[in-house]
């Protein structure tokens, strides 16, 4: 394993990012150098919330830092997004996000199925107690400090075999799936399937997987919308990617640089939830513009998905504690 980590190394120090120790610039001044990481395309929300992140300490650093970025990992070998935490942690990147869930119920509980009616109240669930024991959890087993949280958003079902209207819709189809997902696509009648990202869009072309689940913009981001002919705006979970930094080495740097960082992540969220917002109307659409239907449920066919999943939530209440529960009213 360590050797494939070096040379995973070696391809970022290849591509220009030089890790290591505060490097020289033309001025034979120190630079601290700032390496930001990611596992989307330059134009994603995520990539574009690195961006300012980098903008804002440039602005205010100028030459005293050198900001690099490595929006996609996938684009330089790496096999899973979770390769970002063996990255920073080791000092090979400054800052990365990602979905977390294990060992973590705050985020596992945030995840539960149809368990937030709209946008507004999941953020201010995030941005609240939830997010703040997500946060103690991933502080209290890691070294990582976390900053914030992007939004990775409500996720909806697609498929190549059929409309889904109704839970029986989805029986049989193997459906790609997150771990958190698999107990209520198992509840709704799938078979789902726990596939890394970049095999996704093998898997449905080859017809080794019938579907996916992804919020919109991940669809056309990995351009899954080009395997898939049937969507349903599920909604059926939320979210969020913790945005993190190794803590000791950010707690070594400057007073000034780190509350600047803290205040550019805050900025970035604000910036990638507005743009999140805009790019599942704008994915929607590229979606119906490849021939892509896309289902809308009334209530009463919604209600029919969450009835199906309650014995999550029964379960729930053995599985989490009464104190994170109260926290999204359970």
């Amino acid at each position: 394993m360590y050797r494939r980590q070096f040379l995973r190394v070696s391809t970022l120090i290849g591509g220009g990012l030089i890790v290591g120790a505060p490097v020289v610039n033309a001025a034979n001044d120190k630079t601290t150098r700032v390496i930001l990481g990611g596992y989307g395309p330059s134009t994603s929300s995520f990539s574009q919330g690195l961006k300012l992140i980098g903008d804002r300490l440039d602005a205010e650093f100028g030459d005293e830092i050198d900001v690099k970025y490595v929006y996609n990992i996938f684009d330089v070998g790496y096999d899973t997004a979770g390769d970002l935490t063996w990255l920073v942690d080791s000092g090979v990147l400054s800052l990365a996000y990602l979905t977390m869930f294990s060992g973590n119920p705050a985020l596992q509980v945030a995840a539960l199925p149809f368990l937030f009616p709209d946008s507004a109240a999941a953020r201010a669930a995030m941005d609240g107690a939830l997010g703040q024991s997500a946060i103690g959890t991933i502080e209290a087993d890691t070294d990582f400090r976390v900053l914030g949280f992007f939004e990775n958003g409500f996720r909806h079902v697609s498929n190549s075999v059929r409309p889904v209207h109704e839970p029986d819709d989805l029986k049989g189809l193997t459906i790609r799936v997150l771990g958190v997902q698999a107990r209520t696509f198992e509840l709704l009648g799938a078979n789902p399937k726990v596939t890394p990202l970049p095999a996704v869009y093998r898997g449905l072309e080859l017809g080794e997987l019938d579907g996916q689940e992804n919020p919109f913009e991940n669809v056309v981001t990995y351009n899954l919308y080009r395997v898939q002919r049937y969507y349903t705006e599920t909604y059926h979970s939320y979210l969020s990617r913790p945005i993190f930094v190794h803590e000791p080495s950010f707690d070594a740097w400057p007073d000034a640089l780190q509350s600047e960082m803290r205040a550019a992540v805050n900025d970035a969220v604000d910036l990638q939830r507005q743009l999140h917002d805009q790019a599942e109307i704008d994915s929607a659409a590229i979606i119906r513009e490849a021939g892509g239907e896309i289902v809308q449920l009334t209530a009463l066919q919604r209600a029919a998905f969450v009835d199906a999943v309650a014995p999550i939530y029964a379960d729930a209440q053995n599985q989490f504690s009464r104190e994170l529960l109260e926290m999204v009213n359970l």
